[in-house]
């Protein structure tokens, strides 16, 4: 059973997008690092390789472009956790670079909330697939947008959100050790979002990788 995000998405997206109307196109996009289409009055967002258009005049989200079904993964199986981490991304993100420090989840403020109970993110699923298969993992990592790094056995760096990388490190099973995969921030995601949208935005990585 997954995690629902920490609290109730459809109060905190109205929330979200009564903000975003009051914001300048020009702020949104230097903040976020997004695109504004003029004509149709909505923000394009980069997330995980695809995508996709938020009109706030309508509270709108949809593909942009090519439709994918990695992009209606996002949309509908995992809408919950996508919607209200972008519009919090949209409308609370700051101008401020990446550190290029990364730092485990417990290292965040109140990041043993990542490894309690529901919050726990599925990365033993994460290993349980890719343990014996490097290339199914840089592949599909690759396929969200991913660039790989040098980390572990294979290590993949996605971006759920301009400003928010996220690297997962696979080690591969052997003889003496199960497989095992580890996530890591950048240091600089506690300036652009609350720790439990910190978490969705890692929980989205982690499912779009397992579907």
């Amino acid at each position: 059973m997954i995690a629902l995000p920490p609290q109730s998405p459809r109060a905190g997206e109205h929330k979200r997008w009564d903000k975003l109307v009051t914001l300048t196109p020009s702020d949104v996009c230097q903040r976020a690092v997004v695109d504004y289409y003029e004509v149709k009055e909505a923000y394009i967002l980069n997330s995980l390789g695809r995508q996709y258009q938020f009109t706030p005049k309508d509270r709108q989200i949809v593909p942009y472009g090519a439709e994918r079904i990695e992009a209606d993964l996002l949309l509908s199986r995992f809408g919950d956790f996508f919607r209200l981490s972008s519009l919090w991304y949209l409308t609370g993100t700051k101008d401020i670079p990446l550190t290029q420090r990364l730092v485990p989840p417990e290292d965040l403020k109140e990041g043993q909330m990542f490894f309690k109970a529901s919050h726990a993110l599925p990365l033993n699923k994460l290993a349980a697939k890719f343990g014996a298969d490097k290339e199914g993992f840089i592949q599909k990592g690759t396929a969200l947008g991913g660039e790989t790094m040098t980390f572990g056995d294979a290590s993949i760096k996605l971006f759920p959100y301009p400003r928010i990388p996220i690297v997962l490190i696979l080690w591969l099973v052997d003889d003496e050790f199960p497989a095992r995969v580890s996530l890591l921030f950048d240091s600089s995601c506690e300036f652009h979002l609350p720790l439990d949208m910190n978490w969705t935005a890692a929980m989205m990585c982690v499912l779009m990788m397992l579907a």
